[in-house]
């Protein structure tokens, strides 16, 4: 008889799904707009309340209605079942969630939703349909993980899948995904993300990249994550909190066959050995077994990692460029994509070089960044840009298609972003194009604030970026901000957030004070420039020079003034005196003045500012006086002893002393 061995599994048990009590989630309402009672308006809600239960048992799992024909007492609503409930479940959550939601919490609320397990619930005296609202609730399970490397690797995987599949849905089909993966022999990873089905593809992706990018700041180290918003959810959990299909991976029991009787192994004879004996002899050695190949994986893991660090520190730039030359384009194709770099493909001009449009032979648009061949910007920028922004991959930053290097020609070839750059709609608009408008705005705010994050926190390793300014920033065709120009990019550890330099290079007026004067860079002084870029972006002025009415003033200065003095909103471009929030606009100008706080201590970091622009539950501290810097008529700058501060606020407390416990709702 050939020998075998038993592996005995541990049989987990889990909670079935169906059948569970209706879990209440949030709920918000905007009490800044409410109703009369016996109003036209309460009719029509009521109205548009009773049709949700009628066609809760749709399909697809999403209705919305409009009622009404006066705009004053029109109501707009919708009712999202989560992509695995029935029909009748989705209906039976709805019938709660309206009772729930009239009745107990928002009952002459004019705008309202409540989320569910099940299902979400939303309405509103203004058309929301196919808009994406980020206003975020995040919630966490309080039971910590036991093994957080292996965890927090599956999840951002999973999640990424997930965000695919859910954002790359057809059409009129739901938006919807779940997964399960096995973490340990006793653990399994629980998977959700939906989107409602009217946001487009590109919205849903964003809503959902915006949701995952939270989950580290909010549950990090947690067996479950919730972040949500009226447009998009994305969870997980230990346990199966969604109907799992037929076709999905599940725990399967294991039968185990019954021991042998007594007799029956006498019967073998003496010269046999008993199944007890096997399994005695066998599970022992298959443990020591899988512990060496578990120390043997982490031994081979810890090398490799060992030897990626190895080479990112030591290899020569020569060796940098050969690992990306899969990227490389030949001069031939980019001189025939440009027309010869001829002057009406010419896109603009920068410290690098110019920068001309083309058209690869396929039919794709490209922009390509040609190295001045007089420029202080050298071979040693161009190498260190191909080799950092070949690796990043994220929908805020430019996306880099490749490079050329021939003779004296030193060539990046980027994706075309057809909007240009940010500075061009805030500062040089023709006066023929409307300006921006202020939802346009804070959407580029907050994509400006997820990319940098994704820089300092997300990728293979720390960059800061050392040179953001708003003609930095390019639009796409959606105006959806993407971060460029990595030339001046420094590379940390993963474990280093700042450094220092001999060498000053950037932009005058988007620089930190402590680089500026002592070469002091870290993720901070890209926040100091994030903060000055969303000033910019609230006045529609450059930080580099302000000239009002009574001379000429710094933008830092203008804006701390009438903070101190109570009248944010006279900060607000003129352009978008009709049409703003204002709650997003003291919002936003309270973040930037955090951002340019002298000490960097004080400055929050981006995982904070994108918790800050993305929930309006967080209270946001009071700001210190920002790092003055006067400029003269030539743009000479003073030594650090003589910049200007307020000295009425004591540097020595915690800038966590004092909040304001004011909300920004939308």
């Amino acid at each position: 008889m050939p020998s075998y061995c038993l592996l005995i599994s541990v049989l987990v048990s889990f909670l079935s799904v169906t059948g569970k009590a209706l879990e209440y989630r949030y709920h918000i309402c905007a009490n800044t707009t409410t109703f009369s009672p016996n109003s036209t308006y309460q009719s029509n809600l009521n109205r548009l309340l009773s049709s949700f239960t009628s066609n809760a048992t749709l399909d697809s799992g999403y209705y919305n209605a409009t009622i009404g024909q006066n705009p004053a007492s029109t109501v707009y609503g919708s009712l999202l079942c989560r992509g695995d409930v029935t029909p009748d479940d989705c209906r039976s959550c709805a019938v709660t969630a309206l009772r729930d939601v009239a009745q107990r919490v928002c009952p002459v609320e004019k705008v309202a939703v409540i989320w569910y397990d099940q299902c979400t619930l939303r309405y509103s005296n203004r058309s929301f349909f196919g808009n994406l609202d980020e206003t975020t609730i995040m919630m966490y399970n309080i039971q910590n993980i036991t093994d957080p490397e292996r965890f927090t690797t599956l999840l951002s995987s999973t999640m990424n899948e997930l965000v695919d599949a859910a954002a790359g849905a057809p059409s009129g089909e739901k938006k919807f995904a779940t997964k399960e993966v096995r973490v340990s022999g006793f653990q399994t990873l629980y998977s959700l993300v939906q989107c409602t089905p009217d946001l487009s593809n590109s919205d849903c992706d964003q809503c959902l990249q915006g949701n995952v990018a939270l989950l580290p700041n909010c549950c990090n180290g947690k067996q479950g994550g919730n972040v949500f918003n009226p447009s998009c959810n994305v969870r997980y959990e230990v346990y199966p909190f969604y109907r799992i299909t037929a076709s999905a991976p599940s725990p399967v029991p294991v039968v185990l066959p019954p021991p042998p009787t007594k007799s029956a192994i006498r019967s073998r004879g003496n010269d046999k050995i008993s199944t007890t004996t096997i399994v005695a002899i066998c599970a022992p050695i298959a443990v020591v077994v899988l512990l060496l190949m578990s120390i043997g994986c982490y031994w081979l893991k810890r090398r490799s990692r060992d030897e990626y660090n190895a080479v990112q520190n030591d290899q020569s730039a020569g060796n940098e460029i050969t690992d990306v030359e899969s990227l490389q384009f030949d001069l031939g194709t980019i001189r025939t994509a440009t027309d010869n770099f001829s002057e009406d493909n010419k896109l603009g001009e920068g410290g690098f070089g110019a920068v001309y449009k083309g058209m690869l032979s396929g039919g794709r648009q490209i922009a390509v960044k040609r190295l001045s061949r007089s420029s202080l910007q050298g071979a040693g920028e161009f190498k260190n840009e191909v080799v950092l922004v070949a690796k990043l991959q994220h929908r805020n930053l430019a996306r880099l298609l490749g490079f050329c290097l021939e003779g004296e020609e030193k060539l990046l070839v980027y994706e075309f972003v057809p909007n240009k750059s940010l500075d061009k709609f805030l500062f040089d608009q023709p006066g023929d194009q409307a300006p921006l408008d202020w939802s346009k705005r804070y959407k580029i705010i907050g994509g400006i604030a997820r990319g940098i994050l994704y820089l300092h926190e997300d990728s293979r390793l720390r960059i800061i970026h050392r040179d953001l300014k708003a003609s930095n920033i390019l639009l796409d065709g959606q105006m959806n901000p993407k971060i460029s120009d990595f030339g001046m990019a420094k590379i940390c550890g993963v474990d280093q957030s700042q450094g220092n330099t001999s060498r000053i290079v950037g932009t005058y007026g988007y620089m930190s004070p402590e680089y500026a004067f002592y070469g002091q860079f870290s993720i901070k002084s890209d926040v100091y420039s994030f903060g000055i870029i969303i000033i910019e972006i609230v006045t529609g002025k450059k930080g580099t020079r302000f000239f009002d009415s009574e001379g000429s003033e710094d933008l830092l200065s203008y804006a701390w003034k009438h903070w101190r003095e109570g009248t944010p909103l006279e900060l607000l471009d003129p352009r978008l005196r009709d049409s703003y929030t204002a709650n997003e606009v003291i919002r936003c100008i309270h973040i930037g003045l955090l951002c340019v706080q002298e000490d960097p201590a004080d400055r929050p970091t981006m995982a904070s500012i994108v918790l800050m622009l993305s929930s309006y539950s967080i209270s946001l501290a009071l700001p210190k006086s920002p790092a003055f810097i006067p400029h003269s008529r030539t743009e000479n700058i003073a030594p650090l002893h003589l910049l200007e501060s307020d000295k009425s606020t004591s540097k020595s407390g915690s800038v966590n002393e004092m909040s304001i416990s004011d909300m920004y709702p939308r």
